[in-house]
């Protein structure tokens, strides 16, 4: 998506366009699943003036405003990603930490369906795949 696309989406959302929240967009645009520490490193190559702080609130902002995703794989800091709103999930491989997107299952697929769902209305179902890629697998590294 571009700066016109998420200037338009922030205006939608009564938010202001600012530089930091574009950058912020960038920055996750390019590299899904970032840490915070990540976004702030690619951030203030960029614009050096805004502070770690302006990060993090934007990180939390548009989080809330949904137009950031935040997922927590095990022994990580939380990370985020541009691509919200599709329901899909994670693979991470347990020996160099790299993470793909994984589409939503379709059809019957048994533990996206919660057998209680203690009255409320689930609207996403958070898998996380855990494995060894090709590349660790061939090294040895796994």
């Amino acid at each position: 998506m571009g700066h016109m696309d998420y200037s338009a989406q922030m205006r939608d959302l009564g938010l202001r366009v600012t530089r930091g929240r574009l950058a912020v967009l960038d920055v996750l645009d390019a590299n899904p699943h970032s840490s915070a520490e990540r976004v702030i490193e690619h951030v203030h190559r960029a614009l050096p003036d805004v502070s770690i702080q302006s990060v993090y609130n934007v990180l939390n902002d548009l989080t809330d405003q949904g137009m950031l995703r935040r997922f927590t794989p095990p022994h990580s800091a939380a990370l985020y990603e541009t691509r919200v709103n599709d329901n899909h999930h994670h693979a991470i491989c347990t020996g160099c930490g790299r993470i793909e997107d994984v589409e939503c299952a379709v059809g019957h697929a048994p533990c996206l369906t919660p057998s209680e769902n203690h009255g409320m209305e689930i609207q996403i179902a958070d898998v996380l795949y855990q494995g060894v890629c090709e590349g660790c697998r061939k090294s040895g590294a796994a």
